[in-house]
């Protein structure tokens, strides 16, 4: 198979940008929030372009220290945005989201990539850092929804271990639908990157199962600790 990617130029890029500009109008025309959307879509795009030449110089420095570094500000910056749903006490919380999220999805971490795929060396940041960016962003947005919904239920005064489990499971559901998805609605992004980049469906599709996997794992176990630790700060809420 073909193992080269096609570089998009810039004027293709653009192209890109031509239902982003229509649904930008849409949503002016219906006096909307348009400028949040707006801001978004800059901010995405500038966030993007930094990140590309930071990864690169990384991955060329290829520094263990350099990549423990970039760890620790993604797991410190997941756990502040994870308690974005928090309206009070974010500051105290803020060091359970930390456990929770180093603890369960450090441990998938260190896992899938040092049992799983078994990188050498330990920190190879092509591997490491994305691999790290999924599980830590897929533990925020669980711990996330489980603040949330666990701060809605005690609100409406049900019993703190219902109300955990309800929480628990509605932090688990967009992981369910896209487990239900993958495959017959969806390619999900990892895979659908390598069998573009010319790798063999069979072996992206090993590649996916092991983040879907991880993605699960990481979820669950920070999700599980974040509201087990966090008990008695979100009861005196």
């Amino acid at each position: 198979m073909n193992t080269s990617l096609q570089i998009i130029p810039a004027l293709n890029l653009a192209l890109a940008f031509i239902p982003v500009l229509i649904v930008l109008v849409i949503l002016y025309r219906w006096s909307l929030d348009v400028g949040n959307a707006v801001y978004s879509v800059i901010r995405m795009l500038v966030q993007l372009l930094l990140v590309g030449y930071v990864l690169t110089t990384i991955f060329a420095a290829e520094s263990a220290w350099l990549v423990v570094l970039v760890l620790l500000v993604m797991v410190c910056a997941s756990s502040w945005i994870a308690l974005g749903t928090v309206k009070s006490r974010r500051w105290q919380l803020f060091r359970y989201a930390l456990w929770a999220i180093s603890v369960g999805g450090g441990s998938v971490l260190l896992l899938v990539t040092q049992g799983v795929i078994s990188l050498v060396p330990w920190f190879e940041p092509k591997y490491m850092i994305p691999l790290a960016g999924m599980i830590f962003a897929s533990s925020m947005n669980s711990v996330s929804l489980a603040a949330e919904r666990l701060h809605a239920e005690l609100s409406r005064s049900v019993p703190y271990d219902k109300a955990r489990s309800i929480a628990f499971q509605a932090a688990f559901i967009p992981l369910v639908n896209s487990m239900f998805a993958v495959g017959l609605v969806s390619l999900p992004g990892m895979m659908t990157g390598q069998i573009l980049s010319g790798i063999s469906p069979i072996v992206a599709a090993h590649y996916q199962i092991v983040v879907m996997c991880m993605l699960f794992g990481a979820a669950g176990l920070s999700t599980a600790l974040f509201l087990v630790t966090a008990r008695n700060i979100i009861v005196k809420e």
